[in-house]
C-alpha cells in the first residue's frame, strides 16, 4: 500500500488550465506566414517604388515563394485540425473580436491578390524558366498556345484577366503590401490574444513577429537573388531589421520583468530556466547576431557567401516561434 500526502488540489491532474497542445504544425504555419508576408511586403514596396528592373527576383519571383509557404502553411494548419474536413466553415462566418478569423480572411484575400500578381508577370516568368516536353509543360500547353518565340492564352477570358492584372498593378501592390503588413502583424497577435499566457499576453509580440517575418523575407531574397546589387540591398535590409528585432526582445524581457510575478517567472524560464540554451543558441547568437555580424563584414567587401547568413535567419526566425509556442504552453498563472 503506497501512501501518498496531499498538499493542494493543485496536486490534481487538470487542475490548472492547460492548452490541448499546439504541436509543430502551429508554428510552422507561423513561420511561413511571416515568410510569406516578408516577400510580399518587398514585392509590393520596390514595385511601388519603380525598381522592376533593379530587384526582378523580389518583384516577379519572390511571390511564388510566397504563395507556395501560404499553402504548404495551410496544410500544416488543416492537419493540425481535429476535424479538417470543417475547416472551410472558418470562411463562412466574419468575427471581428476573433483573430483566428482575421487571420482566415487575410490569408484568402491576400492569397488571390498573390495569384492575380503572379498572373501579371507570367509572361515575363515563364520564358525564363526553360521548361522542356516535361509534365509541367504538358499542364502549361492545356491553356497556353507555345510557339518557338511566343506564347499565347488559348481562352479568350484568360486574355481579358491578364490585361487587367498588368493595367491594375499599382492598386494590387497597394492591397498587397496592407495586408502583408496585416499577416505579418497577426502571427504575432494570434498568440498575444491568449491572455491567460503570460509569455504571450504582451503588445510587442504582433510588432516582433512582423519584423521577423520581414527579415525571414529579406533572407529569402538574399538567397534567391541573381545579382550582386540586389543580394546586398536586402542584406542592408536585413542588417536593420535583425537590430529592430533585438531591440523589441530586449524591451519584451524588460516588460516581463518589471511587471507581475507571473511576468518575471515568464522571464526566468528564457534567462536561466529551461528554454535559456535553446533560445539563446538558435535564436539570439544564431539566427540573429551571428548573421548580423556575416552581413555587416559583407558589406564592408569581406567575401561572405550569402546563403550562409540567409539559412541562418530563416533558421531562427523558425526556432522562435517554435520556442514561444511551446513555452507559451509550459508557462500559465497559477491561481
Amino acid at each position: 500500500m503506497r501512501e501518498e500526502l496531499i498538499t493542494s488540489g493543485r496536486m490534481n491532474p487538470g487542475i490548472d488550465p492547460v492548452l490541448h497542445g499546439w504541436h509543430w504544425p502551429i508554428p510552422f504555419y507561423l513561420f511561413v506566414g511571416g515568410l510569406a508576408a516578408g516577400l510580399l511586403f518587398f514585392a509590393a514596396y520596390k514595385f511601388l517604388f519603380g525598381k522592376e528592373k533593379e530587384f526582378p527576383t523580389a518583384i516577379k519571383y519572390g511571390p511564388i515563394v510566397a504563395l507556395g509557404a501560404i499553402i504548404i502553411g495551410l496544410v500544416a494548419l488543416i492537419y493540425d485540425l481535429h476535424h479538417p474536413l470543417y475547416a472551410w466553415q472558418l470562411f463562412t462566418t466574419v468575427r471581428i473580436e476573433s483573430p483566428m478569423s482575421w487571420g482566415a480572411w487575410t490569408l484568402l484575400i491576400i492569397s488571390l491578390v498573390n495569384v492575380v500578381w503572379i498572373f501579371s508577370y507570367l509572361r515575363e516568368i515563364l520564358p525564363n524558366m526553360n521548361f522542356k516536353n516535361n509534365f509541367i509543360m504538358k499542364l502549361i500547353k492545356l491553356v497556353i498556345n507555345v510557339d518557338a518565340e511566343n506564347w499565347n492564352w488559348k481562352f479568350k477570358i484568360l486574355n481579358n484577366f491578364e490585361k487587367f492584372s498588368i493595367t491594375n498593378r499599382k492598386a494590387i501592390a497597394w492591397v498587397m503590401i496592407i495586408l502583408s503588413v496585416i499577416l505579418g502583424v497577426y502571427t504575432g497577435i494570434l498568440l498575444s490574444a491568449f491572455n491567460a499566457r503570460p509569455l504571450w499576453n504582451t503588445a510587442l509580440l504582433g510588432p516582433l513577429f512582423l519584423t521577423s517575418g520581414l527579415s525571414t523575407g529579406a533572407a529569402m531574397l538574399m538567397i534567391m537573388s541573381k545579382t550582386h546589387f540586389e543580394k546586398m540591398t536586402f542584406s542592408k535590409i536585413d542588417v536593420l531589421l535583425i537590430v529592430i528585432e533585438l531591440f523589441f526582445i530586449i524591451h519584451m524581457f524588460m516588460g516581463y520583468l518589471s511587471g507581475s510575478e507571473v511576468k518575471v517567472e515568464a522571464a526566468h524560464y528564457f534567462l536561466g530556466g529551461e528554454f535559456t540554451v535553446t533560445f539563446w543558441i538558435n535564436v539570439i547568437i544564431l539566427g540573429l547576431v551571428i548573421p548580423g555580424i556575416l552581413e555587416t563584414l559583407e558589406l564592408l567587401h569581406v567575401k561572405i557567401p550569402v546563403i550562409i547568413p540567409g539559412l541562418l535567419i530563416l533558421w531562427g526566425g523558425m526556432m522562435f516561434r517554435f520556442i514561444m509556442v511551446d513555452a507559451g504552453q509550459v508557462i500559465r498563472y497559477l491561481y
